[in-house]
């Protein structure tokens, strides 16, 4: 059974810091493209971050560049996702999601595994 499960959300002031993990199991998830997303409420899911298998390349959302760092542990099947000098309007619910094929797509339909999620908020 393949599971995503996320870790490290909470509640943190405006220009705080939280580390996002997401341990992987059920498969081998060394050669997949990793990535995280956010849904607010009322809000479609969005592209964060992703990083291809090797951990060499990454993608990054405008709203989130120079701030947030997406990186991976394969021998632990980890993904993180450093999250710097929060501000309010990146509240949401924190999906990690699997790809196993190469590409680091955008959109949530070009991604096979998803995690439960796990909630930020950042209060001003």
């Amino acid at each position: 059974q393949v599971q995503l499960v996320e870790s490290g959300g909470g509640l943190v002031q405006a220009g705080g810091s939280l580390r996002l993990s997401c341990a992987a199991s059920g498969r081998t998830f060394s050669s997949d493209v990793m990535a995280w997303f956010r849904q607010a409420p009322g809000k479609e899911r969005e592209f964060v971050a992703a990083i291809s298998w090797s951990g060499g390349p990454t993608k990054y959302a405008d709203s989130v560049k120079g701030r947030f760092t997406i990186s991976r542990d394969n021998a632990k099947n980890t993904v993180y996702l450093q999250m710097n000098s929060l501000k309010p309007e990146d509240t949401a619910v924190y999906y990690c999601a699997a790809r196993s094929r190469s590409g680091l797509q955008i959109e949530p339909a070009d991604y096979d595994y998803w995690g439960q999620g796990t909630q930020v908020t950042v209060s001003s």
